[in-house]
This record gives structure tokens, C-alpha cells and sequence, in this order.
């Protein structure tokens, strides 16, 4: 009888096995965070999960958009008691952990100063006259807002903004769920934000992803095309997202987090590769303001990151830089 049994234990495992051979590429697609996701994946019994994604989405957004008045994040800042759940205690931590290695460069309590830049969520402010950055700058630092039991303390005066890793963590939230259902294979993408795992069942190939051509037209194309592997890539630039003055001036969304003014630069873009999306979200951002040779140095002691710089010349011309072996 015992035989029978590992018989017929053997024969499900070998069907099991034959039938993932059949599984096919689930591909999901639509709005959220104020962009749109893309979520492919393969599974044994071909399940579509879209209404529990949707419910993650919701519970993420709710959590930490400042766009949504009376998410957890909105109310915290206007000092409201809030008890903040587990997404906001996992964004807060890693943005400490980013804030203290890259010295204060990441730093989500500019968001004021990003608002009176009119790139926030509170929009036609645009007041960047000297007076109003400096009475706003003395309010930054997250180094003067801890978690206690629970609670985030904060001075009254300070403004929490997740924008520059909350889409990072939401690719991950969701990569999280489809490996807790035993999905082996997938690309979850969320604004260009992206994480994969396994392979491409419907092409029998490694996930192939592109990076955007810096353009200032607003249309899009792509710079060229790499090979992710069990691994996580985000993206920054500053051609994307600015504003032009009256006298033609023309301001990027990255703010330096110690004058309050948009970052001086020649980066026009910088993807960044981590072991997870949520890390690099928030390292883009900072690497766009820390600029190529300070990201060389840094880079030196963090192998587990890799970037990919495009930057303009003196002559206006795209020059690239890859670094910690930024896949070719």
C-alpha cells in the first residue's frame, strides 16, 4: 500500500510539473498613483488576482498619498493623531536608512519646499522668492521625526512627502503578494518603476526592459534595452518633470534638500538596480542630485546598487556612465 502511495505521489508531481509547461503570461494593466501599472506574470493554475491588487493599491495610496486628504500621511501633516500602519512604518524606516547614507541628500520632509516649486501635490504656488524658501527650509530634516509606539513625532511645521519612494514600495507590495501565491515569474511596473522575477514564459527569455531616451518633447522612446534578473530598477529624470518661469527659466523637480532650490545639473537621467524597487526609487532620486562623481565614490562601498547615468556634455551632447556593472 505504502508503494501505491509514493506511485501516486510521483504521478501528481510530474503532472503538476507538465502543467506548467502550459501556463500562460497573465498581463494586468491601469491606473494608480496618479500613473499606470503593468503586471505580467505566469502561474499554475493561471489565476488573475486583480481585485486583491487593487485592494493593496487601495490600502498603499491611503496609507501614503499626499494626494488623497485624508489618507494617513495627508492627516499626519496636519497634525492630526494618527496611528500609522505597516506600510508607512516599512517607507519610513528604509527612507531614515537612505536619509543617513546618502547625508541628508533623500530627504522626504522637503515636500513643502517641493509644493512651493509647484511640484507637489499642493499645486500653483510657485513662490520661489527667497523669503518665502528660508522660512520653509527650517522645517526640513528627517532627522527630527522618529517613530514612537506606533506614532510618528514630528514638529507641527514639518511635511512628510513619500512621492520619491512610495511607487518603489507599491512594485514591491505587490511582488511580495504574487510570491506569497507561488508565483515564480513576473515583471510588476508602476510609472516606470519595475521588479522581476524568473523569466519571460511567453517569449522563453530573461525580462528585457528599456530606458528612456531623455527627451524634452514630452514623446517617448527608448535609449536602449537591458536584461533584468531577480532584481529591481527605477528610474529618475529631470526631462520629464519641470516648470519654465516668465523669463524662460526652466526648473527641475529635483530639489536640493540644503538651499530648497532645483538641483544645478547636467544629469538628464539615472536608473538605479537593487535587490529591491522601494531601495531603488529612493536612490534615483538622490543620485540625480548627487551628481555622477559623488555617486562614483559612493558607489564604491555599495555593491548591491548599480547605476546608469545620461548627462549632457559641454557640447550638449548625451554621454552615459555605468557603474558597479550596470548590465550592457
Amino acid at each position: 500500500m505504502k508503494k501505491l502511495i509514493i506511485v501516486l505521489i510521483a504521478i501528481v508531481v510530474i503532472a503538476c510539473k507538465q502543467d506548467k509547461t502550459q501556463d500562460k503570461l497573465i498581463k494586468l494593466s491601469g491606473p494608480v498613483f496618479g500613473t499606470g501599472f503593468n503586471i505580467q506574470y505566469s502561474h499554475y493554475d493561471n489565476t488573475t488576482y486583480i481585485d486583491q491588487i487593487d485592494s493593496l493599491f487601495a490600502v498603499v495610496n491611503q496609507s501614503l498619498s499626499t494626494y488623497i486628504p485624508d489618507s494617513d500621511i495627508s492627516r499626519l501633516n496636519r497634525n492630526e493623531d494618527v496611528n500609522i500602519d505597516e506600510h508607512f512604518k516599512r517607507v519610513f524606516n528604509a527612507s531614515k536608512e537612505v536619509y543617513r547614507f546618502t547625508e541628508g541628500v533623500f530627504d522626504p520632509t522637503i515636500g513643502n519646499v517641493v509644493n512651493a516649486w509647484n511640484f507637489g501635490a499642493e499645486t500653483n504656488k510657485f513662490l520661489t522668492d527667497s523669503t518665502t524658501i528660508d522660512s520653509l527650509m527650517q522645517f526640513v530634516g528627517l532627522n527630527r521625526i522618529g517613530l514612537v509606539e506606533g506614532k510618528i513625532k514630528k514638529p507641527k511645521s514639518s511635511y512628510l512627502e513619500f512621492n520619491a519612494i512610495a511607487k518603489g514600495y507599491g512594485v514591491d507590495v505587490i511582488t511580495e503578494f504574487l510570491e506569497s501565491n507561488e508565483v515564480e515569474n513576473y515583471l510588476v511596473e508602476i510609472g516606470g518603476e519595475i521588479r522581476v522575477k524568473g523569466d519571460n514564459i511567453e517569449k522563453k527569455s530573461p525580462w528585457k526592459v528599456g530606458l528612456d531616451e531623455p527627451r524634452f518633447d514630452g514623446q517617448q522612446s527608448v535609449f536602449r534595452t537591458i536584461v533584468l534578473k531577480n532584481e529591481a530598477m527605477a528610474t529618475s529624470g529631470t526631462y520629464r518633470k519641470f516648470k519654465i518661469d516668465e523669463n524662460g527659466n526652466r526648473y527641475t523637480h529635483i530639489i536640493n534638500t540644503k538651499t530648497g532650490y532645483p538641483t544645478k545639473t547636467n544629469v538628464l537621467s539615472v536608473s538605479v538596480i537593487a535587490p529591491d524597487c522601494m531601495t531603488a526609487d529612493a536612490y534615483a532620486t538622490a543620485f540625480q542630485a548627487m551628481g555622477t562623481e559623488r555617486v562614483t565614490e559612493f558607489l564604491k562601498t555599495r555593491p548591491e546598487l548599480k547605476a546608469y547615468f545620461i548627462y549632457e556634455n559641454e557640447n550638449k551632447e548625451l554621454n552615459t556612465l555605468s557603474l558597479n556593472n550596470f548590465p550592457e
